[in-house]
């Protein structure tokens, strides 16, 4: 698995979750659970993992939906 994208927006995780699913790209939203340990105030980022094999597809649809990956 690879790292697609890291934000503190949860609802960023959440679309880019959506758009994968809807073109059939398996992902994984690893450190969801941290808000428990941080208080819920958001410091610490969510990583949203791909397949190795799907990361490019993955990346164009990042790119076409304007959202922003840190690539």
């Amino acid at each position: 698995m690879k790292e697609l994208l890291r934000s503190t927006d949860p609802t960023i995780i959440a679309f880019a979750t959506a758009l994968l699913q809807g073109e059939d790209i398996d992902c994984f939203a690893l450190d969801v659970n941290m808000s428990v340990l941080e208080g819920g105030i958001g410091v610490f980022p969510r990583r949203l993992m791909v397949r190795s094999d799907d990361h490019d597809a993955a990346e164009r649809v990042m790119r076409d939906n304007d959202i922003p990956f840190g690539r």
